[in-house]
């Protein structure tokens, strides 16, 4: 089969069919409608399975490692999404590629949902970041693939497929944060696996109907001489970090907090490899090349902007555990119930910002404007939560409506610049690199996290007003450097707003 041109691949798409856009919107909608109920259920109650004790049905961990551990899970979770990039373009397609990484995190689930140790914990780990790594940033790209490069609908669809995101996301922490932290944390894990396997059969049922041509072919695929190398290399590969794991953990070089190291440095050498590895291929072209200048300010901006963004299932969650009345009017709140608030907002907020960027048409801010608008509401999060430490002491539970406040301010900022995020990152991409850019783009938030897992060992009661500060500070600083930027960085994009 010759290699299908992007024309042909918008022209096999129902155009019509789903809120004005292409058909294969609702495909993927409610495919990451699932992956995501089943991601963030298991991550609301995960940080407590961590720390509670074992009499609690917990494994017992310290906080600070159990925030830690969290942080790196995230991490490599984004992280993983350069091999899903890489296999979906130069192997199987972004289609195959969405449906094994469903597989994979079904399994991860499952074996969470079942009573026993770290061993089996550390199991689903490696099943949910593989799959992640394959489902995630490739479900995204398919939909960068079902609208045609000028379509004026795309960010709006993005905004769209945004929602389908966040609503299972409210869902999630509803219902599987209810069910662990109540009655038994295997048995809400259980409930996210039976989550990613409705999303399996829904994508499986209407991917050929709705979806066309789309995804069916790597966008740089690799002859048969260059598989066989690459299997090769894989295996042996598999081989050394088998032997190195058996020989490292037993004589106490490789630890929780060595591995933790390991993975914070790679979350920042990998971008940065990357971005030279697209930059200098042969495959990319000089206008391209200026795209990729362009993208770097935007993608260091995403990760500060995730720095804070996923505390909201490190910190934030133990803010609400631990320095939050959950006595609300009479009625006592989980604190795995505050990480809904998050996809909640976003969900009545997202239609007005999509309907906002159509309305504006040409008259919309840039996408570094947008961007620097996203950090500075980031940074202003974190400065709202400090206040009633400032008041009222370190030392009292706090109403829960500072930290509802404190969230309903990050979703301003992570409308502004997550979604935007998205559908910059398929305009810019280099042709041959299309997956992989995107999986690009996942790993601000990798190195977002891996950052964390440093940072997040600083907090504590007495640290409390620095810590937020510091970070919230920061991110206002940086949004105003971005800001007086931003033409320059619109001049690298060659023509793309």
């Amino acid at each position: 089969m010759s290699k299908l041109t992007k024309q042909e691949i918008v022209d096999s798409v129902p155009q019509k069919g789903f809120f004005g856009h292409p058909k294969g919107l609702f495909t993927l909608f409610f495919t990451e409608f699932w992956e995501r109920f089943s991601y963030y259920g298991m991550r609301a109650i995960l940080v407590f399975y961590m720390y509670y004790e074992v009499t609690k049905g917990g494994l017992g961990l310290s906080q600070p490692l159990a925030l830690s551990i969290m942080s790196i899970y995230g991490s490599l979770v984004y992280m993983s999404g350069i091999i899903g990039g890489w296999l979906a373009d130069r192997i199987f397609g972004t289609s195959k590629a969405v449906f094994y990484g469903g597989i994979l995190i079904m399994l991860g689930h499952i074996a969470l949902a079942i009573p026993g140790s770290l061993t089996l914990f550390f199991v689903s780990m490696v099943l949910i970041v593989l799959g992640t790594g394959l489902l995630k940033p490739n479900v995204s790209s398919l939909v960068g693939d079902i609208y045609a490069k000028k379509d004026n609908r795309r960010d709006s669809g993005f905004s769209i497929f945004y929602m389908g995101i966040n609503m299972g996301g409210f869902l999630a922490p509803l219902i599987v944060g209810e069910v662990g932290m109540k009655y038994n944390f295997h048995l809400g894990f259980g409930i996210a696996a039976v989550g990613m396997f409705l999303g399996l059969v829904l994508f499986n049922l209407t991917k050929k109907k709705n979806l066309g041509l789309a995804g069916l072919q790597p966008a740089n695929p690799l002859n048969p001489e260059e598989k066989k190398k690459v299997y090769t290399r894989l295996g042996i590969g598999a081989f050394v970090v088998i032997v190195l794991m058996s020989v490292l953990i037993p004589l106490g070089w490789l630890t929780f907090e060595s591995f933790i190291l390991i993975v914070g440095i790679l979350g920042f050498l990998i971008p940065t490899s990357y971005f030279i590895v697209m930059y200098k291929s042969s495959k990319t072209n000089d206008e391209e090349r200026s795209r990729i200048i362009a993208y770097i300010p935007l993608f260091l901006a995403s990760v500060m902007f995730w720095a804070i963004a996923e505390q909201g299932s490190t910190i934030l969650a133990l803010y609400a555990d631990t320095r939050t009345n959950l006595n609300f009017l009479g009625i006592q709140i989980s604190p795995a119930f505050f990480q809904s608030f998050n996809p909640l907002f976003i969900i009545l907020l997202a239609p007005i910002f999509a309907w906002l960027w159509v309305k504006l048409g040409n008259r919309q801010p840039s996408i570094p404007r947008k961007f620097s608008l996203g950090l500075l509401f980031a940074g202003l999060s974190f400065i709202v939560i400090l206040v009633p430490g400032y008041f009222s002491g370190t030392d009292a539970l706090v109403s829960p409506l500072w930290l509802v406040l404190s969230i309903f301010i990050l979703v301003l900022g992570e409308l502004c610049l997550s979604p935007v995020g998205l559908s910059a990152t398929t305009k810019l991409a280099p042709a041959a690199f299309s997956a992989q850019t995107m999986s690009l783009w996942f790993l601000s938030n990798a190195a977002a996290q891996a950052l964390n897992a440093q940072i997040v060992k600083l907090y504590s009661a007495e640290t409390e007003m620095l810590y937020f500060g510091i970070i919230g500070g920061a991110a206002i600083g940086l949004s105003l450097i971005l800001f007086a930027v931003s033409p320059i960085i619109s001049r690298f994009m060659k023509g793309v707003h």
